[in-house]
């Protein structure tokens, strides 16, 4: 289940339970690192959307806000405050269902899948 939209983060453990059930068509993640981060290790499935190049090629690749069957967004970072960031700059722009992954992929591998490299 998703986090109230007046909330900002979501934890690793409900993104993971989204994931591995039947709601996984109903998020959509999205990897706000940088190109050589993303090289290093990634959550699979995730979009890559340079946090350098956000605001031109989100406003191209992610649904319209007004778009309530959109997918929800799940944004994350390495640690989480990018992401955080960067959700704040996607509710100023009319996203409401749009969370940032609380501790980023740091977080991730050392809670949910280890097999994600640490850097």
């Amino acid at each position: 289940m998703l986090p109230p939209e007046d909330t900002h983060e979501i934890d690793v453990d409900t993104v993971a339970a989204l994931l591995g059930g039947s709601d996984a068509a109903t998020i959509r993640l999205i990897d706000c690192r940088e190109p050589d981060e993303h090289a290093l290790c990634r959550i699979e499935g995730a979009d890559l959307i340079p946090l350098s190049r956000f605001a031109e090629e989100s406003a191209l690749r992610l649904p319209d806000p007004a778009d309530d069957a959109a997918p929800a967004l799940i944004v994350y970072c390495h640690h989480g405050m990018r992401s955080l960031n960067t959700t704040r700059f996607l509710r100023q722009k009319g996203h409401r269902r749009v969370w940032s992954l609380r501790g980023g992929i740091d977080a991730w591998s050392q809670e949910i899948d280890p097999s994600v490299p640490r850097y």
